[in-house]
């Protein structure tokens, strides 16, 4: 019985830690970088500070 109970909670936790991974990547995904960005086109050369 208590087996069981064990691999329910390892479950649970490893679904935590998955959720957690998930949300921080997509955190660093959606957060604007900072410092310079420059870009280059057929418009030529553009340089923004952030």
């Amino acid at each position: 019985m208590f087996g069981n109970r064990n691999v329910l909670f390892l479950i649970i936790g490893a679904l935590i830690v998955v959720v957690g991974v998930l949300g921080y990547n997509l955190y660093q995904d959606r957060k604007q970088p900072e410092g310079l960005q420059i870009n280059v086109g057929p418009n030529g050369v553009k340089i923004q500070g952030k």
